[in-house]
């Protein structure tokens, strides 16, 4: 549909907490191919609704063959902890590293059409939907940063051949 602009950190939407969707009709349907055509074209593997500028809890992630859209979404369940490196698609030429995440993650939420669903993801799949939720929060990856120096700053060649396709996806999982 079209391709949004995303919105930076000093940006005051990305630290409000979204408000919750209680309208499923067609323009949350054509928000969320938006969300993707943007997502896609940054390129990037996960956006939130706030990041251009809609202050609503929404999220796409699209990650190996499986793409989902959630509203209102919620993590119910979380087991292990990782530690990764992690890109933004709204800070731009850094990555954090030794980002904790739950390895698991259970999400309840509903479809852009309003039916409920459920999703259990583990690996970078439970990391991009952790990135996602906690923008619904106004939270971003350097919030989670334990030392300032495990931020660092990246050219867009070294991100794109680092696997992080310049924003949100973890470069490495480790086991804490």
């Amino acid at each position: 549909m079209a391709v949004r602009k995303i919105y930076t950190l000093e940006h005051p939407v990305l630290r409000q907490k979204a408000k919750r969707v209680t309208l499923f009709d067609k323009s949350l349907e054509r928000l969320v191919e938006d969300m993707f055509d943007t997502m896609r074209a940054a390129p990037g593997v996960g956006l939130a609704a706030p990041q251009i500028g809609v202050s609503l809890r929404v999220l796409v992630a699209e990650y190996e063959d499986e793409q989902i859209a959630l509203v209102n979404p919620e993590i119910v369940k979380k087991a292990g902890e990782v530690r990764g490196t992690e890109g933004c698609l709204s800070i731009p030429g850094y990555v954090g590293d030794n980002i904790r995440r739950a390895a698991m993650v259970i999400v309840k939420g509903r479809d852009p059409r309003g039916r409920e669903i459920r999703v259990r993801k583990e690996g970078w799949f439970a990391r991009i939907l952790q990135h996602e939720i906690d923008h619904l929060d106004g939270i971003l990856f350097i919030d989670r940063l334990d030392r300032p120096e495990d931020l660092r700053r990246v050219e867009e060649e070294a991100i794109s051949e680092a696997g992080i396709a310049a924003g949100e996806v973890p470069v490495s999982d480790r086991s804490s």
